[in-house]
């Protein structure tokens, strides 16, 4: 009885120790992100990305294993974050395969074979809304460094 009084006790008086399923997440995170993911979003921090997913494939394509996306607020920004993510990337020794869509600037993908980074402008990413597009895949919670909120914003 003292046992079910206790477990009781736990739950309607939380300690620390029982609010870690927010710690669990962010812990998970890090064992599913690799540096060069995290590597790719401090870069994109650097260029104030804002709106930023991150979304595990894993169990449903082939191709590569996450999303990464992020938006700008215009043509310059779009660039500035693209070139951000390729050149900190190629300084640590993981050149990007292939870069889409730089001078247009709407949307400039970034294949690094197990991930791809998508960089868009505002108007582009709610017109093709690849959140929406791969639906089943699994949303992969952001490290507390990066607000965990979906935002890099600095604010």
């Amino acid at each position: 009885m003292k046992e079910n009084s206790s477990i009781k006790e736990q739950s309607l008086h939380p300690t620390p120790a029982a609010s870690v399923p927010a710690r669990t997440l962010v812990n998970e995170t890090d064992e599913q992100l690799d540096d060069r993911i995290l590597t790719a979003l401090r870069a994109a921090s650097e260029k104030k990305a804002n709106d930023v997913v991150v979304l595990d494939l894993r169990e449903i394509a082939s191709f590569t294993d996450f999303f990464v996306i992020v938006s700008g607020s215009n043509e310059r920004q779009v660039q500035a974050i693209s070139d951000e993510v390729s050149e900190t990337l190629k300084k640590s020794g993981s050149p990007a395969a292939r870069v889409e869509g730089y001078k247009t600037a709407e949307w400039i993908l970034l294949d690094y074979g197990d991930f791809v980074v998508h960089v868009f402008d505002e108007k582009a990413r709610k017109f093709y809304d690849l959140e929406r597009l791969w639906r089943e895949s699994r949303r992969v919670p952001l490290p507390a460094e990066f607000g965990g909120d979906g935002s890099l914003r600095n604010e």
